[in-house]
């Protein structure tokens, strides 16, 4: 699909380019992770960490481990037994592994990394210069620093816990993490170099749907810097204003298919297209919800005929994916209720909780399907504890809401009855994930709290890079995207093709069990696993949830 931006020529290339300590490692300022399908901004990055192995932002799948040998972090993925199925082969829109300019061969380039590409070796001439930000030594990455409060201090602060990440913490674990990829990745004789520089916008004023002016300042002071690429693409304004700069971004905030498809070659992200979402909690809502009894709620809701209702921000770019999953009910015959929205509002959300909760329970709402930020929740449960109203809480699998650590701040009365889909695998101890061990094989001290958020996306960049061959280009790096073979790892199935700029691409079913014993931070209160199985989209058998009744 042709981009709709016109690429800006005489841009010179350069020399010269964000949990708490133990319980909430790598959360960060997802500031904007959290939305409709929200989970991954990174203002002082987020952590998407749960994971199998690496913990970042999407912790998908079943039981593996991860260590730090040589070759760096390996995970170990589960067999039969205990951890998630391997997606059919088959279902699968992977690459065929195919590098233009390099020399294949044979295993993956990093042994032991499960999102690791194919080998590649390489010697000779690169082609020098061939986009602005990449000579014939390096590949420029420019940074947005931004000092402001965002979600990761909020949520730090209802745990009772400080966080103490610091614009240096962010800049030394990226560094770090660069020297990592630069040592174990294939750059065809160039290395990633940062550029860091202080923003004029805003992660949470863009995220409620002002601010484009200043992403269009910060986007032409990238662009003025000559980077290739921007690691700090967290907003919708901000993205779209790097894109429109022929700057290639990351980060984006769950945003549609049809967004990505717009601004293509040049926004990709960790946070699953929102319209995938969208899909995937319909599929399952419908399959396994419609037509039966609320027979996971709680109190007076118990086995009452179910009356479904949506709760996502009333931000344009994520209504439109919650009128996907919508339509979806519709289709099936099933009455998705009413649709309430939020405002992406920190100071507000206490008392639009209270207010939702009254609405929800004045319309008789049973099942709650929540394409929520992460701190929402937290003040849905206590208020919804207050007036004994315990609705079954489908989890779809956005902004950390399916991961223990957030689940352990909400009030457990109401958290024991969230179930549904998440991506994620089953975590592991924080000083295990992939983005922590591969910190370590650098330095010998402690990385940001959001460690795992930034080794992802990262990772998906190199990948991109890598797979695109010498000649980097915005269009190369697609096309490298597009040819990489699909891979099953702590962060879920990734794999890219058209109408794919995103990672995750498969679910496993997942409920909140309060008793259980998190396998992330040892506390109590964790997601369990159904059928220790991953489904892709059109996949998720029908049938009654097995999730015991609590």
């Amino acid at each position: 699909m042709a981009s709709p931006y016109v690429r800006e020529a005489g841009n010179p290339p350069r020399t010269s380019f964000a949990v708490w300590q133990r319980v909430l490692r790598g959360y960060g300022p997802l500031a904007v992770l959290v939305v409709l399908l929200v989970m991954m901004s990174l203002l002082v990055p987020s952590k998407v960490q749960k994971t199998n192995s690496a913990a970042a932002a999407a912790n998908r799948s079943a039981t593996a481990g991860t260590t730090a040998g040589a070759g760096g972090p390996t995970t170990t993925a589960p067999g039969a037994g205990g951890a998630a199925a391997t997606p059919d082969p088959n279902a699968q829109p992977a690459g065929n592994g195919a590098v233009p300019g390099g020399t294949p061969c044979a295993g993956d380039q990093v042994p032991g990394d499960p999102y690791s590409p194919p080998c590649i070796q390489f010697s000779g001439d690169n082609g020098g210069s061939t986009h602005h930000g990449v000579n014939a030594t390096e590949i420029h990455v420019a940074y947005r620093v931004l000092d402001e409060k965002g979600f990761q201090q909020t949520l730090a602060a209802l745990a009772g816990a400080s966080l103490t990440d610091s614009p240096d913490d962010i800049k030394r674990t990226i560094q770090a993490l660069g020297d990592y990829f630069n040592t174990h990745y294939q750059f065809y004789g160039r290395k990633l170099v940062f550029d860091f520089y202080n923003g004029v916008g805003s992660d949470t004023t863009e995220l409620l749907g002002g601010g484009q002016d200043k992403a269009q300042v910060d986007a032409t002071t990238v662009q003025s810097m000559g980077s290739f690429a921007d690691m700090s693409a967290n907003s919708e304004p901000y993205a779209d204003a790097l894109a429109s700069k022929d700057i290639v971004g990351f980060g984006d905030p769950y945003l549609s298919v049809k967004w990505h498809d717009d601004h293509a070659p040049y926004i990709w992200s960790i946070a699953t297209a929102g319209t995938e979402v969208a899909n995937f909690a319909a599929e399952y809502a419908t399959k396994k919800l419609c037509g039966g009894n609320a027979d996971f709620a709680g109190g007076a809701l118990k086995g009452q005929p179910r009356k479904f209702a949506t709760l996502a921000p009333e931000n344009d770019w994520y209504q439109e994916s919650v009128q996907v999953a919508r339509q979806t009910f519709t289709n099936a015959g099933c009455d998705p209720g009413p649709n309430v929205v939020y405002k992406l509002d920190l100071g507000t959300m206490s008392n639009q909780a209270t207010n939702i909760i009254a609405q929800m329970q004045s319309q008789g709402v049973t099942t709650i399907t929540c394409g929520c930020d992460p701190i929402i929740p937290v003040f849905l449960s206590g208020a919804a504890a207050r007036q004994n109203y315990f609705p079954e809480f489908v989890i779809t699998g956005t902004a950390l809401t399916d991961t223990d650590i957030v689940g352990q701040l909400w009030n457990q009365e109401f958290a024991k009855h969230a179930f549904g889909v998440s991506p994620l695998t089953q975590a592991v101890p924080a000083n295990q994930t992939l983005g922590y061990a591969a910190y370590k094989t650098v330095r010998q001290d402690e990385p940001a709290f959001s460690v795992d958020l930034i080794y992802y996306q990262m990772a998906q960049m190199a990948i991109g890079l890598q797979m695109a061959g010498p000649d980097l280009t915005p269009d190369t790096f697609q096309q490298g995207m597009f040819a990489y073979p699909g891979k099953l790892g702590p962060a879920g199935f990734w794999s890219f093709g058209p109408h794919d700029y995103t990672c995750a691409d498969d679910v496993r079913e997942i409920y909140w069990d309060p008793n259980a014993t998190s396998t992330y931070n040892q506390k109590q209160g964790a997601y369990v696993e159904t059928d220790h199985q991953r489904y892709r989209e059109g996949q998720i058998p029908a049938g009654t949830p097995q999730i015991p009744q609590q």
